[in-house]
């Protein structure tokens, strides 16, 4: 199916790796110019110069923090109209509340919450404009489903959900639709650092967390970031202007609930 987004712009944050990376090469596939912005060089040179190579199309990088001005000011001053937003941002460290201060919390809603916040509204009136717009946050399976030691994903995934619930009624009229993605448990660095911290409190080898956690999903695997990749882009094709304001569950059938 083409989805319609052939030279379209797409901004794609925190792209050099796992779930950004993922979404950045499908949209690229359906013929979309894409940004994408990461705080490693190396890493987001890398992943651009594949895109390219696979695909052909335009590829402009960015190097900063999504969760800073200065790093939000740098990917948009290379995309300053961006017909797709996917938001993404590195996620904040496991661990026990009661070790987590004040500054802790902000640094954890700065790039979970605020800075996708602040991404849509630097683009959101220019989709408006121009009656096409698409915009893709990348959550978490967390908003359904809290897992104690991610308090922090918890807490600044599900204001950014809030958030979203009441402008992406407002915006769908004119075509700009504004949806969440949830994964699961994908095959992805930050899954590996949290199973390397399950390891250590349990004692255990990595791979027998890992193991562990693909009998416990009902696929009985984890999932591959290129699926997710795939979803993202059909949630930004021209075909998907009659949703917004959802919440779509990728987790391999891991949260138990009917809704």
């Amino acid at each position: 199916m083409d989805l319609g987004i052939r030279g379209k712009s797409a901004l794609v944050c925190a792209a050099s790796k796992g779930l950004g990376r993922a979404c950045a090469f499908s949209l690229a596939r359906e013929g979309a110019n894409i940004t994408i912005s990461a705080r490693g060089r190396e890493a987001l040179e890398a992943t651009a110069q594949e895109i390219r190579a696979a695909t052909g199309v335009e590829v402009k990088t960015a190097v900063g923090d999504i969760a800073t001005e200065a790093g939000r000011a740098a990917v948009l001053a290379l995309c300053p109209h961006p017909d797709i937003l996917v938001n993404n941002a590195g996620g904040p460290p496991p661990g026990d509340f009661r070790d987590w201060t004040r500054d802790t919390w902000i640094a954890a809603l700065d790039a979970n919450m605020l800075a996708p916040i602040e991404m849509i509204r630097a683009a959101v009136d220019g989709m408006i404009e121009r009656k096409f717009g698409r915009i893709v946050n990348i959550t978490s399976s967390t908003v359904k489903a809290p897992i104690e030691i991610l308090g922090l994903s918890n807490g600044a995934r599900a204001g950014l959900t809030g958030f979203v619930a009441g402008i992406a009624r407002k915006t769908v009229a004119h075509n700009v639709t504004i949806n969440n993605l949830l994964p699961g448990p994908f095959d992805t660095d930050r899954l590996r650092s949290n199973f390397v911290l399950l390891a250590k409190n349990r004692g255990v080898s990595v791979d027998v967390v890992r193991q562990d956690r693909m009998r416990q999903n009902p696929s009985g695997r984890l999932g591959d970031p290129a699926e997710f990749g795939d979803a993202c882009a059909y949630l930004c094709s021209a075909q998907a202007g009659y949703v917004t304001g959802q919440n779509f569950l990728i987790d391999g059938g891991g949260y138990p609930g009917t809704f």
